[in-house]
């Protein structure tokens, strides 16, 4: 059976890679920096289950340290000029889409074909990550039509993928690490605090109240904990479970999914997602640096209060 070690082995092996051709690269005055932080980071992947809740740990604070340190640095991997790229672009048109559509169609494919299917009487893929692991082979399949179709040498999506990580840095790992974080508030029991501070000072008794509050509470978290996977247990645990589900008796499906839908509008809204605010503003090398923000702020505030005239509405009837 196919799990999650494999695409844990598939990851660490090509951070193994950007740390390996980052060392190499004696263009780069951070090589060795690069080679370390990313020879950690697949360190985690290739062996975390085997290193401990201690070891993990201490992986962690030397990824921070490094980071903390100093700014990694970027080198300059071999491949195309811009202007290669740009013919390349214009001589392909529409086919250049061919790679990213197929990553959605061969993960479909998994999820519902390969899925059931039974081998030795067991199945194939894991029944519950069955989604992930097409995802990592979609990737894989994606990659391999992009060197056909663009005739790139096989190192190419190596150098070009450790190109993007230096250009991001260490915020590639901000929403990894923030979505750990939700995991740990959860378990250490912020979500009932979180119900007992709302409850003493908002008063519950109306539907309308509670779904403020949760929705409210599902943005303002992620905006101070950077990651709307982060507050979704918590809010989630203190709110949506004691009253919107369990008091007002609504449907689980349609709080949780616009639940998280009202995070996300905090995710545009908050320096600290790397993912969405950061990252951009870095590759597009933005004078202001929360002008992503600023420009999301507009679309994210109204949506937000119409997630919660939608919960309002469907969860209820």
């Amino acid at each position: 059976m196919i799990g999650l070690p494999v695409v844990y082995g598939l990851a660490g092996l090509i951070y193994a890679a950007y740390a390996v051709l980052s060392v190499r690269d004696e263009a780069n005055p951070k090589r060795w920096r690069n080679g370390l932080f990313w020879g950690l980071f697949a360190l985690s992947f290739l062996a975390g289950d085997r290193l401990g809740d201690f070891g993990n740990g201490l992986l962690v604070l030397a990824l921070a340290a490094i980071a903390g340190l100093g700014k990694l640095g970027q080198g300059a991997p071999e491949g195309p000029t811009p202007a290669q790229k740009a013919e390349s672009a214009r001589l392909l048109g529409n086919k250049l889409f061919v790679p990213a559509l197929a990553i959605p169609a061969v993960v479909l494919f998994g999820t519902l074909v390969l899925k059931p299917v039974v081998v030795g009487g067991h199945p194939l893929l894991d029944p519950k990550q069955a989604t992930l692991i097409s995802l990592a082979l979609a990737a894989v399949l994606a990659t391999g039509i992009a060197l056909v179709l663009l005739r790139q040498p096989l190192m190419s999506p190596l150098q070009e993928g450790r190109r993007l990580m230096d250009t991001v840095g260490w915020a590639a790992l901000l929403p990894q690490m923030l979505a750990a974080l939700g995991a740990v508030f959860a378990l250490a029991g912020v979500g009932k605090a979180v119900g007992d501070l709302v409850t003493t000072w908002i008063p519950m008794d109306a539907k309308l109240a509670a779904v403020a509050v949760y929705c409210l509470g599902m943005a303002g978290f992620t905006i101070v904990m950077g990651n709307a996977f982060a507050a979704f247990p918590v809010m989630t645990a203190g709110v949506a479970l004691p009253f919107l589900i369990g008091k007002f008796h609504g449907d689980p499906a349609v709080i949780c999914a616009i639940g998280m839908l009202s995070g996300f509008c905090g995710t545009l809204m908050t320096p600290l997602a790397a993912n969405f605010n950061v990252v951009p503003a870095r590759l597009l090398e933005l004078k202001d640096r929360y002008g992503v923000i600023r420009a999301q702020i507009p679309t994210a505030a109204p949506m937000l209060l119409i997630n919660m005239v939608l919960m309002y509405v469907l969860a209820f009837r």
